[in-house]
């Protein structure tokens, strides 16, 4: 059940009002029967009431028979108006929503999911550029180029639109992975990718072996396909290819996920040696291998060393990218790059999902890159997160040095504090977002970081930077004195 979308009426009690709205809501279908109610803390901030006024309106829908609580369970939708005038037994949705494929997210992903569309929190969770770094007078001109010669336009065909993958196929060709464009899958982002790999190329009890903590622990795309996540140990230079072994038994059914650049959520850059030998293991363990290289244009300091796709030359690496991180989210245009006949396989299988990415957004994506542009807007974006990089570090060292410990990230959204009091990752998130900030706990990328948190200085105003920090660290003090 999301955030409220309720207007008060200054005619009737409070309390009426809430019934009135969750008798709309149970109605209209949109709590079906078996739909948990939203807690009493919930209500009474939604509704900015006292509990006592959330109690009295829920007694009242009790009593005529439309919600029940369950002991330590909580209140749900026990009947609606139908079901309260006849006896034939209705749709029981929530079994339904249940037994779908996709598992649903962690309670606490979906937390965060929700609230960051909230503007007035402090996001200190979003993996994404700031709207201040959003190059919006140089989107409006190219979307007059694009729309100055528009013709009409359909499905694309299943790759992609073809001037598209024709200059990712130049752009790849400067970092050293050399692809025709009939080896470029165009998808909805890194997301659609995995998505796609996960359901059609491998194993149900496939094994994915990954860095832990990683970013793919707080999704269930592939669990949902029936495979299992194994986490391997990673240090400063990245994951530590003495970790990668298989047994015969696992040999042709594992792939290798990674994160080389920036890695999310620790911020780690994987070293050339560590790249090197990684390739060489993998060729040695026969072990395919998918390398998420999303965050690769975001670095600060120096470039990073060229993909591991670069030095695949026997088809091993399936390679992501994405413009969600480095110009926005809200294209929806990403890429796989592979062996033609993955390629293949994988663009049949989105046909089947979605007929093929936005014509127009894919059409933006090829004009941004062709011209030169998007290469332009990268050193901006570099140059601003030099700059938001410098405001957090300071804040961490003025604020947090002495209570926790973290490392200075070449590039990338990610800082990985590590926490050094013992508290409740659970209690810490929960107070910070009674307090205006939202915070990505570590727990969600992997059960061993339940001691670190992952900042992003990517999104938030640089202000938002330093009054977060200055708060989280209040907040930890007053945890730990309990």
């Amino acid at each position: 059940m999301s955030n409220i979308d309720w207007k008060k009426k200054k005619e009737s009690p409070k309390y009426q009002q809430i019934v009135d709205y969750i008798k709309e809501k149970i109605a209209n279908g949109e709590w079906p029967i078996g739909s948990k109610i939203p807690s009493q803390r919930k209500l009474s901030t939604w509704f900015d009431v006292n509990r006592s006024t959330v109690i009295t309106a829920l007694e009242e829908l009790m009593a005529v028979g439309l919600i029940e609580g369950k002991m330590g369970k909580g209140t749900f939708v026990a009947n609606n108006t139908w079901t309260l005038l006849c006896t034939s037994p209705s749709v029981d949705w929530n079994e339904h929503v249940k037994s779908g494929l996709l598992k649903p997210s962690q309670v606490t992903v979906q937390e965060i999911n929700q609230a960051e569309s909230n503007i007035n929190l402090i996001q200190l969770s979003k993996g994404e550029l700031s709207k201040e770094v959003f190059p919006l007078d140089t989107m409006k001109l190219v979307m007059r180029r694009i729309s100055d010669k528009l013709e009409a336009f359909g499905y694309e065909e299943p790759k992609g639109f073809l001037p598209l993958r024709e200059v990712l196929s130049d752009y790849l060709s400067t970092i050293g992975v050399h692809v025709s464009p009939s080896s470029i899958l165009i998808v909805s982002g890194a997301l659609q990718a995995l998505q796609l790999i996960s359901v059609g190329l491998l194993h149900r009890g496939s094994t994915v072996l990954l860095e832990k903590p990683s970013y793919l622990y707080s999704l269930h795309v592939f669990q949902s396909a029936g495979m299992k996540l194994t986490g391997l140990p990673i240090d400063q230079h990245g994951l530590l290819q003495n970790s990668v072994s298989l047994s015969n038994k696992q040999r042709g059914r594992s792939i290798l996920y990674t994160i080389p650049c920036f890695h999310n959520p620790t911020g780690i850059l994987m070293s050339e040696k560590r790249r090197q030998e990684l390739i060489q293991v993998c060729k040695k363990e026969q072990l395919p291998l998918i390398e998420d290289d999303i965050y690769r244009e975001l670095w600060i300091d120096d470039p990073p060393p060229p993909p591991l796709k670069a030095r695949d030359k026997h088809g091993h690496v399936l390679y992501l990218g994405s413009l969600s991180k480095t110009l926005s989210p809200g294209l929806r245009i990403g890429w796989i790059v592979g062996p033609e006949p993955v390629i293949e396989r994988l663009s049949d299988i989105k046909m089947q999902t979605d007929y093929g990415s936005g014509s127009l957004s894919q059409r933006v994506a090829a004009e941004w890159i062709k011209s030169g542009l998007y290469e332009q807007h990268l050193k901006c974006v570099r140059e601003q997160l030099k700059v938001r990089r410098q405001v957090i570090l300071e804040a961490l060292e003025i604020h947090l040095k002495g209570i926790a410990t973290w490392d200075v990230p070449k590039g990338g959204f990610f800082i990985w504090l590590k926490i050094l009091p013992s508290l409740s990752m659970r209690e810490l998130y929960i107070k910070a977002l009674s307090e205006g900030i939202l915070l990505n706990p570590g727990n969600i990328y992997g059960q061993e970081s339940n001691r670190c948190l992952r900042l992003s200085y990517g999104y938030a105003p640089l202000i938002d930077l330093q009054t977060g920090i200055y708060k989280i660290s209040k907040i930890i003090l007053e945890l730990v004195k309990r």
